[in-house]
């Protein structure tokens, strides 16, 4: 098995090869929308797939924050260009891993170990909102899951004291979402709470293992990369990291 690239693990999927791949200082970049030339970026995420099992490959949709889910039966060609569009992906066939590419947005990792069904979501703010978790859970249900047994670990994602938004923003939520704002630091705006609305998604779809990794993207950047921190730093690039996982 090739040597590990640095990534945190969930206790909840330690049956589960899986990781929440980080950048290393800048030295490991995984999206094909960050710098570096495709086949560098392939090597990367193949890597990836490969630590976690001998001869695993890499699986990834193109996502475009929508709440799609693609199941994955057959291996397709992890290529900048023509993957499945989507911001979901779930299995129940071996030696494929699963990878979803953050820069903040929840890197959402599944798993039934009984059932041998596992998934992965990309999980912003939009995607989580138009139903992308529960899209995915179904997914798995079809392919011989249990939401009772499934596991949940969200990965790395930024935090509520790195997530101002505004008020435009804040109307797209019901009212009983509130919990998941806190006063902003200026009129008219708000911190968010993605990792915790995430959360309250998953239980809400009956989900009751889950477990938060609570690294914040934003504010630890010798390990993530962050979309909101390029932009406040006047950034013309920012990197992905990956998370990914596969059946043992």
């Amino acid at each position: 098995m090739a040597k590990p690239l640095p990534h945190l693990t969930s206790r909840l999927l330690e049956k589960t090869p899986h990781g929440f791949f980080q950048s290393g200082g800048g030295a490991h970049q995984y999206g094909y929308g960050g710098e570096g030339d495709p086949a560098s970026i392939a090597a990367t995420r193949m890597a990836a797939a490969s630590s976690l099992q001998d001869g695993g490959q890499i699986i990834t949709p193109h996502q475009v924050h929508s709440p799609d889910v693609v199941t994955v039966t057959e291996a397709w060609e992890d290529t900048a260009e023509g993957r499945p569009i989507a911001d979901a992906l779930v299995t129940a066939k071996r030696g494929l891993a699963l990878g979803i590419v953050t820069a903040d947005c929840g890197p959402v990792l599944f798993a039934d170990a009984k059932a041998s069904v596992i998934g992965a979501a990309h999980a912003g703010w939009r995607g989580a909102h138009l139903g992308v978790l529960e899209n995915t859970i179904a997914a798995m249900e079809a392919l011989g899951a249990k939401r009772s047994r499934i596991a949940a670990a969200i990965g790395p994602t930024i935090a509520q004291a790195s997530y101002e938004v505004d008020d435009g923003f804040r109307a797209q939520f019901a009212a009983e979402d509130s919990r998941f704002f806190a006063a902003g630091k200026r009129a008219g705006h708000h911190q968010f709470d993605l990792p915790a609305y995430i959360a309250h998604r998953l239980q809400s779809s009956g989900i009751t293992r889950i477990d938060d990794c609570a690294e914040d993207t934003y504010a630890n950047s010798d390990r993530y990369y962050s979309y909101r921190r390029a932009t406040h730093q006047g950034e013309a690039n920012y990197g992905r990291q990956i998370a990914a996982i596969a059946l043992a």
